[in-house]
Formats: structure tokens, sequence, C-alpha cells
């Protein structure tokens, strides 16, 4: 059988070149976006419309002193508690994977205390500790002589100190599971291979098993922190005039509820969108080992959609190239 010759090179792209370019059609995509939009369009038209809101109340409020008092109350709570919360939280997972039997113990015993009591009780019970402690001090063991050092509790544990020690135990107790399990995810032959090498034991830990847990670790941390953030609102029950506090006891005066909560939520919804896009950013940066192609950023996507666009009404292949790294319109995928 007689072979065909190939056709020149040039003929071939020619040829190529003079193809319709189809592209799908992905009407079920385009239906179920459709009702979506109508929907969205529906709430935000009775948003607009819809005089109950009281978004004139709202606009008062939203950067009212008390308001932004309370929410910097609630920011400084979530810092404290979540910074001594996470430490507290890493010497526990540490403790946790100890082979000593009396840390693990104690270790096991604290997460399964502080999981187990509703954090309510805990804040409730810092604040009136000096109903079962009047006295706090440093003396004789298994005696009341604080020679050395004594206070008067119901000083000491201000509705301050009672929300920081609740807030920052109890995330403690959530934060040794996460560690733990980010440590855990870390294969075992790198640790072989790290005590083959004659490392020592610090530098296994925050050179090589710590930066591998932390892919595991930073996505259910700021999830925590997110939680934390909201979580702070519990801590009216020891009238500490944080954001939520701070908004109750206004609608309370002016019965406005519905403006007020929303000033609430919107503040609430910036916080955990600041921290969604710092969680973003620094998974992304903790994924450069295990990736070979990184997440796009929002950026990266806009761009790349506006290029397919581009070349959809061109008739390009859907793919193109800045400087050195190659965007996958499709996806929005930089290679």
């Amino acid at each position: 059988m007689d072979r065909q010759p190939a056709p020149p090179e040039g003929q071939d792209r020619a040829a190529r070149a003079q193809l319709e370019v189809v592209h799908p059609k992905h009407w079920a995509r385009w239906i179920l976006s459709a009702v979506a939009v109508f929907f969205v369009a529906q709430f935000l038209w009775s948003l607009v419309t819809n005089g109950q809101y009281r978004w004139d109340v709202f606009a008062e409020f939203f950067f009212s002193d008390a308001v932004v008092k309370g929410l910097g109350l609630t920011l400084w709570l979530t810092v404290i508690a979540g910074a001594v919360g996470f430490a507290l939280g890493g010497l526990l997972a540490v403790a946790r994977l100890s082979k000593s039997p009396l840390l693990n113990s104690l270790a096991w015993s604290f997460i399964w205390f502080f999981r187990s009591v509703p954090l309510v009780v805990q804040l409730v019970v810092w604040y009136n500790l000096g109903y079962l402690y009047p006295q706090l001090g440093l003396g004789w063991p298994f005696s009341t002589d604080f020679w050395l050092a004594s206070f008067d509790t119901v000083t000491l544990i201000s509705s301050f100190a009672a929300a920081v020690l609740g807030l920052s135990l109890h995330q403690a107790a959530y934060s040794a599971e996460i560690i733990r399990a980010g440590i855990l995810s870390v294969d075992q032959g790198q640790l072989e291979a790290a005590a083959a090498l004659g490392l020592p034991r610090r530098v296994r830990f925050f050179r090589i098993i710590l930066p591998q847990a932390a892919r595991a670790i930073v996505p259910n941390a700021f999830n925590e922190v997110i939680g934390l953030v909201k979580g702070t609102s519990v801590v009216f029950v020891v009238a500490l005039p944080e954001l939520f506090y701070t908004v109750q006891v206004v609608y309370n005066r002016n019965q406005l509820v519905i403006p007020l909560l929303l000033v609430a939520v919107v503040w609430y919804a910036i916080i955990t969108t600041v921290l969604s896009i710092a969680q973003f950013y620094i998974e992304r940066r903790f994924s450069r080992g295990a990736l070979r192609v990184l997440p796009p950023t929002p950026i990266q996507r806009a761009t790349g959609w506006v290029r397919t666009q581009w070349a959809r009404l061109d008739d390009q292949p859907a793919a193109s190239v800045t400087g050195e790294a190659v965007i996958d319109t499709q996806t929005g995928a930089v290679r």
C-alpha cells in the first residue's frame, strides 16, 4: 500500500487556521447562573426598597463611638486569645505526641476537659472564681498561708481577665488538636531522613516538620480564628462591652433591633473577609513546595477571564503568555 506524502508544514498550518473553532455550549451552567442571578438581584432589590431595614439608622451607628470601641475590644480579645490559645495549643500538641506518659496524660486531660465544658460556663466560672477562692496567692503547699504573695480574687479576675482566660483556654484545647493533626500529616520518612542526617531535634522540628505541617494547620487555624472572632460575642455574660454587647445595649434603648444587628453583621463580615484574604495568600505561600501550579490570585483569575473572552472573539487559542508565566484562561491557573 502506497503511503501518501505528508503535506508541507506551512500548508498544514494554513489548513488548521481555516478550521472553525466551535466552543462547547454549557446550557445547564447558563440556566443555573441565570436562576442564581435572579435570586441575588431580587434580594438586593429588597434591601434597597424595604424601608424596615432603616439604612439611615445603620449609617448613623456604623461608625458611632460606642460601636467602634466595642469593635476595638472584639479585635483585642481575638488577638490576645488567639495568640495565647495557639501558643498553649502548640505546647499541648507537643505534649500529646511526647513519649512521656505523664505529659501525654496531662495534655489529654486538659484538652478533654476544656472541650467538654461549654464556653459560656467557663466564662461564668472564671468571672465568679472569687466565690470558690476568695484569695489567690503563693505560700506553703496544701494550706492557705500565702506568705509569699496574696491577691484578692475579685480584684484580680476582672471581666476582661475572665474573658481572656475563658477564650484562651478554650481555644488552646482546639488548637492543640489542629497542630497535632498537622504534625502527624508529615510523612514519617521525612523524620527518619532528618534523624539519619544527625540534625538536632529543634532543627528537625522548625526546619522540616513545621513548614510541611503548616499546609494542614493553616486552613483549620484560620477557621478557628474566624470562629473566635464571632465567639467573642459570648463574653456579654460577663458584661464586657464588645461589639455585640454594645449593639445589644443600643437597640434595647431605641428598639431598632434590625438596623443595629446589621451593624454588627457587617463589621463581623468585614473582619472575616480580611482574615479569609490573609488565609488565601498564606496557604498559597506554603503550597509552593507541594504544588507545581500555584492557585491563581484574584487578579490573575480576572486577567485570565478577560483574555479568554478576548480570545473567543478573535477565535484564538484560549491561553496567553505574559513574560514567563502562562495563564490557562479556562481555569485561570498560572503555569
